[in-house]
């Protein structure tokens, strides 16, 4: 009899969750605005809104970040990502030079760039490949960090704003359940990990990185650590804080008039912590907070993913985790990662929606993820990107009209 109850449930389980992932998967139509928007040229952005028509250096004041005068610079971002991953360079060098790639970031509107790395490209610095550069010839037989620096210098020419990231410490996609990627330092865990670093060794390469940018002014900051989360999501934010700290003074000796980027803990998500125990920097006013929010954010929660929730619900996850600084002008925080595919299924729309309505009722700094239209590994397809594999022809769809809207608040 019990077992034949136990069969029961399972069988129970399986068919909700099974109805429950079929009617977020269910193919969504575009409305009326967003063919509209598809029909028409792409905005011109406004010029005033990139870093080359401001004084810097930049600052913090509340909520906000602003400039020497006290004009606020939002962050209109995109991440450009690649160095983070196997082949050690950001993506595209192989089909356009970089400084049409910096083109076409400053043509969609967006007047910054996450650019993430890999603690193994610093360790190895490897030269990059020869068939990966055929259009920056000029970058052929150089290593890693030399290109990364090349890709930097031609975003900020055109005037483009860089917030360096240390993404992960193997050279791979992110994030998987590998726990040797799961923290800024895993020598803890001995002869699992195949990079292994200390705490000391992490603070060293940022060091190394951000030594080729002192001189840079519109190199603005450091995103420290991406979706720090621990163990099973064991991260504790008292640590990451402390460690945070840390690296981040150091890099305010370099230079200090970078920011310094917390994200949350839990996979970026989560910024509750800081209520109590906020990070406290040698310089003030260079703190910048930082928070991931997917469609898939808010697994293991009594309300479920984002992509399931009704508006309220998301907005009270949003308040609870993040948006409480905002709100109350604390810090300013920066949605350095989120992103949906070309394609949404009803559970993505939903999400996007959520997102988007919360996003511009609080007039966010944001980051979308991301421009590339190919993955490192394989040239796999990258569903997210807002551009065409020519890395130049954007594509004109929902996101890229919530996008343009959003630069414009």
């Amino acid at each position: 009899m019990i077992l034949y109850i136990v069969i029961l449930l399972s069988c129970g389980f399986i068919s909700y969750f099974w109805r429950s992932g079929s009617s977020v998967s269910q193919p969504w139509v575009p409305d009326a605005s967003v063919r509209q928007f598809a029909q028409r040229p792409l905005p011109t952005p406004p010029p005033e809104s990139f870093i080359d028509t401001y004084t810097l250096p930049l600052r913090t004041s509340g909520r906000d970040i602003v400039d020497a005068t006290g004009r606020r610079f939002k962050l209109a971002s995109i991440n450009w990502y690649g160095a983070s991953d196997e082949l050690f360079l950001p993506g595209g060098l192989d089909v356009q030079h970089r400084k049409t790639i910096a083109k076409t970031i400053r043509r969609l509107g967006f007047n910054s760039v996450r650019l993430p790395y890999a603690d193994e490209l610093v360790i190895r610095n490897p030269p990059i490949l020869p068939h990966l550069l055929t259009a920056n010839p000029d970058l052929m037989g150089l290593h890693a960090m030399d290109v990364l620096e090349a890709c930097v210098q031609a975003l900020t020419d055109e005037g483009i704003a860089v917030i360096v990231n240390n993404h992960i410490t193997h050279a791979t996609w992110c994030c998987g359940a590998d726990p040797c990627d799961a923290g800024w330092a895993n020598d803890h865990l001995g002869p699992l990990c195949r990079v292994t670093q200390t705490e000391d060794e992490w603070i060293q390469h940022w060091e190394t990185v951000m030594a080729r940018f002192v001189d840079n002014p519109r190199v603005i900051g450091a995103d420290l650590r991406n979706e720090v989360r621990g163990v099973w999501g064991t991260m504790t934010w008292d640590r990451w804080a402390t460690a945070a700290e840390r690296a981040g003074n150091k890099l305010l000796q370099l230079n200090q008039n970078w920011l310094i980027i917390v994200g949350g803990t839990e996979s970026g998500n989560d910024l509750s912590g800081a209520r109590a125990r906020p990070v406290v920097l040698d310089v003030d006013q260079r703190l910048v907070y930082s928070a991931h929010v997917y469609a898939w954010s808010g697994w293991g929660s009594r309300d479920g993913r984002f992509s399931k929730r009704p508006y309220p619900s998301f907005v009270r996850a949003m308040r609870q985790n993040w948006a409480y600084l905002v709100e109350e002008n604390v810090t300013p925080v920066w949605i350095g990662e989120f992103g949906a595919p070309q394609h949404p299924g009803a559970g993505d729309a939903n999400y996007w929606g959520n997102l988007m309505q919360f996003l511009k009722a609080i007039d966010a700094d944001f980051g979308y993820w991301a421009i590339n239209p190919r993955k490192p590994k394989d040239n796999a397809r990258e569903g997210y990107s807002l551009v065409e594999d020519d890395w130049v022809t954007p594509l004109l769809d929902y996101r890229m009209k919530d996008m343009t809207e959003l630069m414009r608040i």
